[in-house]
């Protein structure tokens, strides 16, 4: 080994940042790393992704913990690990925990120019407009079930590129039937929607990159680089500079296509410990432990990180915001949030503010499992009004409308009327827990749990096919009427099933992908959402956007029948071209008679069917609802 002793980098009297791991010019290359366990820290240098015969450079101790060195030289395309030396011995290597740039699984960190990934026209990438977050419609997809099928017409199935190749169509060589269905970035754009998340795309431990052609598949909760993009997803997965390209290339094609991007972040606990940076780097600070010193477990994982200890929290508000300034990253929906604490979760929103009040901030606001903090001092969903502007699933709204993932008792749009009182909350955002509209995400499915279709055939086996389809409208027509933010799970408007398999995180691909033919096969439930979601992005009524704002236009007309739900939205002059709104929602099986107010009506949806632009006029005092269906009225 080549040894290398270099003097430490001066801080100029700065706290440095744990995202300056690796910082890169042409004529050298600095490191630093933060340890307050380590003895002695050192960078080995490595010519390949694959060499064992590394430089070693020491790093010199400074300030606050932090061990610096630099190496003179173009060092790009060269690879790079971290150990420390600590209780006698040297830790296993790593390749830091703010590796930007990795090797072939994560292994090794890599020195390359970030700037050279910058795809053409990055500089003038911008995020499309929004004015409010309850104006948006967020679509939950997996990058490899949104287009690995066979029938995708898309020609990077499954990887970012996927979703920055425009006009594809379903590939129906081997179907019968014929036409230019659009699928990919084409068909979010005709769906209507405003926001894409995505699964988690930063580099995960279950996938190995090198056997991708054996159909691995796993949904990519298990963290090892958090700062690097999965390779799985990228066209060439031994290339760091490859992922990082072809991410930014997804981002700025759903940007043209006025989509914004949101990432899935699991900062909550690590694919192991000590095979993971945040481990190996220093021993246990990143975790929160129990009593006794083993791990505590609040994400049912192995680990919970301690986001209340200072460098975890810094490290988790530079990650956001790294990815947020890096790759132009719109949003960030946070898994099991609940286990992080509510200081950082303000924290973090308050760094992302100076980025760009317009990145969303939710998430998760539950654990799986008690974690080792004061309750009342965790970003559960019951203290969302003490995160301004950050925002939580309502998992009252879900259960209420389709039934508890835990059990198979029906909800409201299934024919529960004992839900009805719970479906009024969701519809006006659980004021409860929620300081403003916008923390309220309004919801039923998402990759967890069963997907609509197999949870409404799990709970109303008894019904028909016809009246199964009928509540998975019901359902998602109040989500998508309800105030706050909304969000669908991915699919659900093509009537996708996973088989009754309710946790699919690794299910092989004939279970998770999305099935591109039913978008001909039922395709009158895929219109129904397609024209639900633009009556809601025409009608302001819909997404009021202050709490004030709700409790002054929004009423619950009485009614005697159990299963009716009458939901007015009234006095809108001046703010929706419509007078006032009615959404009527019979989750029975029998029509009812509804009295309602005395007005000229346009009507927007009835009996499964809807139109922003109006299926006609009504006048009168009383109007039928159809079973297990919404009727939309805008008053003149």
């Amino acid at each position: 080994m080549l040894s290398v002793a270099l003097m430490a980098c001066s801080h100029s009297g700065k706290q440095p940042k744990l995202a300056d791991e690796c910082i890169y010019n042409p004529s050298k290359t600095q490191f630093c790393f933060w340890s307050n366990a380590a003895e002695q820290m050192e960078v080995l240098i490595y010519d390949e992704a694959d060499s064992n015969q590394p430089s070693v450079i020491s790093l010199a101790k400074g300030d606050n913990d932090f061990w610096t060195g630099s190496i003179d030289g173009d060092q790009a395309g060269k690879f790079y690990t971290v150990r420390s030396f600590q209780n006698g011995e040297w830790a296993p290597e790593s390749p830091g925990i703010f590796a930007k740039a990795v090797s072939i699984n994560g292994q090794r960190a890599a020195i390359i120019d970030m700037k050279a990934t910058n795809p053409e026209g990055w500089a003038q990438d911008k995020r499309p407009a929004m004015t409010d977050p309850t104006d948006i419609v967020v679509y939950e997809t997996h990058l490899r079930d949104f287009t690995i099928s066979p029938v995708s017409g898309v020609a990077h199935k499954g990887k970012f590129l996927a979703l920055t190749e425009e006009g594809t169509i379903i590939d129906h060589t081997n179907l019968q039937f014929r036409g230019n269905w659009s699928t990919g970035i084409d068909h979010l754009k005709e769906l209507g929607i405003t926001h894409l998340q995505i699964l988690p795309m930063f580099d995960y431990g279950s996938i190995d990159e090198t056997t991708l052609a054996k159909n691995n598949y796993n949904w990519g909760y298990d963290p090892v680089n958090y700062n690097a993009p999965e390779g799985g997803y990228s066209s060439d997965p031994a290339d760091p500079a490859c992922r990082i390209r072809e991410a930014k290339q997804m981002v700025q094609a759903l940007h043209k296509a006025g989509i914004r991007v949101i990432m899935d972040v699991v900062y909550n606990h690590t694919y192991d410990v000590m095979g993971c940076a945040l481990g190996r780097v220093v021993p246990k600070y990143f975790y929160r432990l129990n009593e006794d010193g083993t791990f505590a477990n609040g994400s049912g994982c192995g680990n919970e990180t301690a986001s209340d200890h200072e460098m975890m929290r810094q490290f988790m508000v530079e990650s956001v915001c790294y990815w947020a300034r890096e790759y132009h990253i719109d949003g960030f929906r946070f898994d099991l949030m609940g286990i992080h604490d509510q200081e950082t979760m303000r924290a973090i929103r308050a760094a992302l503010d100076e980025i760009d009040p317009t990145i969303l901030t939710y998430g998760e606001g539950w654990a799986a499992m008690a974690p080792a903090y004061p309750y009342d001092s965790l970003a559960m969903k019951q203290w969302t009004y003490k995160m301004p502007r950050v925002g939580a699933f309502s998992d009252d709204i879900r259960n209420a409308l389709i039934g508890s993932p835990f059990d198979h008792e029906r909800g409201f749009a299934s024919g529960n009327a004992a839900c009805k009182d719970a479906v009024m909350r969701g519809l006006i955002a659980c004021p409860e827990w929620s300081g403003e509209p916008m923390q309220h995400v309004s919801y039923i499915t998402c990759h967890d749990n069963y997907c609509l279709r197999d949870r409404i055939e799990v709970s109303a086996k008894e019904d028909n096919w016809e009246n199964q389809v009928r509540m998975n409208q019901l359902a998602q027509t109040a989500v998508l009427v309800s105030q706050g933010m909304t969000f669908i799970y991915g699919g659900e408007e093509l009537f996708r099933t996973k088989r009754g398999i309710d946790n699919s995180y690794q299910s092989p691909d004939s279970i998770n992908t999305i099935p591109w033919e039913n978008k001909v096969f039922f395709n009158e439930l895929y219109e129904y959402y397609r024209h639900m979601i633009a009556i809601r992005r025409a009608h302001k009524g819909f997404r009021l956007g202050s709490a004030e704002a709700v409790q002054e236009h929004v009423e619950f007309l009485p009614t005697e029948n159990k299963h009716l739900i009458c939901y007015h939205i009234k006095n809108l002059e001046g703010i929706d071209s419509a007078k006032s709104l009615l959404v009527l929602l019979n989750g029975g099986a029998k029509a009812i008679d509804a009295e309602i107010p005395e007005g000229i009506y346009t009507i927007l949806a009835f009996d499964g069917e809807a139109n922003e632009a109006g299926m006609g006029d009504y006048a009168g005092k009383h109007i039928f609802v159809e079973p297990y269906s919404a009727t939309i009225l805008a008053e003149n």
